[in-house]
């Protein structure tokens, strides 16, 4: 579920002291509210500064777009692997902290260097590469078909809550071919992850369910990402199996419900604040692009640590200490200028760059589309229910993500019904939690049921 602004894990003071300079922390509301004032001003006094990503954990904010590339493109002097990080080796970064999940190594190509990144990026790239676009696009429409279902009857919904978030989500457990009960808790677990919620436990039961998936598949394969990674000849063991599967559902979930999101939020935005429209009539193509630049969905990520003292442009980036990489403040600037005037895609660093950029950038931009036109064109009268201003950001130090996305339109019927027992009351006006579906909620004279979860629910209309 996602918390408000005041009720976040990442509240806290807005900084602390570092080396005789305030630290900024970007996990607060003052942060998420105005992201782009904090990076003018890192900008204005170099092309790094100090932050603090959540209480304890100290790093360096790399913000300008050329030192962003030196940083991504040169592996030898940046390294991934976080087994690097000298804080969280020494005992210096709490143990359940809310980034940790984000941070901490796995055995995965985003946080390997070298041959061994190598191998796990080959057998992820060529999985992915037996994607069917046909199949994919297929695959949202069903998806989405779902989730409108639960709230078009009520005239007003939020978009983010009923359906960026959980698109992804649902759309995950499709392409890892998971069975109902393994969905539901790989839904629940991720979730929680994302939203800095009992992270250990979400760890735990995330790594469970995977490790179940695994053990399936070796038994009986299928035609998904999950069969293909264990068929690949790299050979991987069933830990880097697990830990590729989260790396794929970390750099998609996340990412892709907040593109959805944002593009849907300048799509209903009739004005950027200056005046000139923008919201209407426009591409989804173009708003996609437009996120990409501006609002991009990971706006800092990408840790390295320096394998030795490093001098970056006068800035002394130390030895195995993280450095993220400001996606966001990178895109906006001024040396773009040129670039940002006419949204070249080959320019924004949205993506990333070098060698561990997104491997799965065209399915992610499908996704995406897919996904928007299918709302925009299932609910045509869709409207914000506030203005674009008023829209609350969810703080954190890596997303730009709304806490919500309401809107409003004119009710009109189903058009499948879900699979529940006959007892089941009508939808609430309510978000669900992403372990909670309409089905779960049953007339109080009915004996309790087992609560089915949001994929073994979707399993229920649709046999897939």
């Amino acid at each position: 579920m996602d918390s408000s602004p005041g009720s976040t894990p990442y509240s806290a003071p807005t900084g602390c002291p570092m080396r005789g300079e305030r630290q900024t922390s970007l996990y607060g509301p003052e942060f998420a509210s105005d992201p782009q004032r904090v990076y003018d001003a890192f900008r204005a006094h170099g092309l790094a500064a100090p932050i603090e990503l959540a209480p304890g954990v100290e790093a360096t904010l790399i913000v300008q777009h050329e030192a962003a590339l030196r940083v991504l493109q040169n592996p030898s002097f940046f390294a991934r692997d976080a087994r690097r990080w000298a804080a969280l080796r020494e005992g210096r970064v709490p143990l359940d902290s809310p980034v940790l999940p984000m941070m901490a190594y796995r055995p995965n190509c985003l946080f390997t260097d070298g041959t061994e990144h190598l191998r796990l990026r080959k057998a992820v790239t060529e999985s992915l590469g037996r994607l069917n676009t046909t199949r994919l696009s297929r695959d949202v429409e069903r998806i989405a078909d779902y989730l409108i279902d639960q709230f078009i009857e009520r005239g007003s919904a939020d978009l983010l809550g009923d359906y960026a978030k959980l698109l992804p989500l649902l759309l995950f457990n499709q392409l890892f071919g998971c069975p109902g009960d393994i969905g539901d808790r790989l839904t629940r677990s991720m979730s929680a992850i994302f939203d800095g919620e009992d992270v250990l436990r979400a760890n735990a039961e995330l790594t469970e369910c995977l490790m179940e998936l695994v053990a399936l598949k070796r038994r009986q394969p299928g035609e998904d990402i999950t069969s293909w990674l264990i068929q690949h000849p790299a050979g991987l063991r069933d830990e880097e199996l697990k830990d590729q599967l989260v790396m794929l559902m970390g750099a998609g979930i996340e990412p892709e419900r907040n593109l959805i999101a944002n593009a849907l939020l300048l799509m209903l935005s009739s004005d950027n604040g200056s005046g000139q429209r923008r919201g209407t009539g426009m591409l989804v193509e173009d708003a996609l692009d437009d996120v990409l630049w501006n609002n991009p969905p990971i706006a800092n990520y990408a840790t390295h640590y320096p394998v030795q003292d490093i001098d970056l442009g006068g800035v002394t980036l130390k030895a195995e200490t993280p450095v993220l990489i400001s996606f966001a403040a990178a895109n906006s600037d001024p040396a773009l200028t040129d670039a940002r005037q006419t949204l070249s895609k080959g320019a924004h660093l949205a993506w990333g760059a070098g060698p561990h950029v997104c491997p799965a950038k065209s399915p992610a931009q499908l996704i995406a589309l897919t996904a928007i036109e299918k709302v925009l064109n299932s609910v045509p009268d869709l409207a914000l229910a506030v203005h674009p201003s008023g829209v609350e950001w969810r703080p954190g130090p890596f997303h730009r993500a709304m806490v919500a996305l309401p809107v409003v339109f004119t009710p009109a019927p189903a058009r499948r019904t879900t699979a529940a027992p006959a007892a089941q009351s009508p939808v609430p006006a309510r978000s669900t939690t992403p372990d909670e579906t309409p089905a779960a909620h049953y007339d109080h004279a009915e004996p309790q049921k087992k609560t089915k979860g949001w994929w073994s629910s979707f399993l229920d209309v649709f046999r897939v």
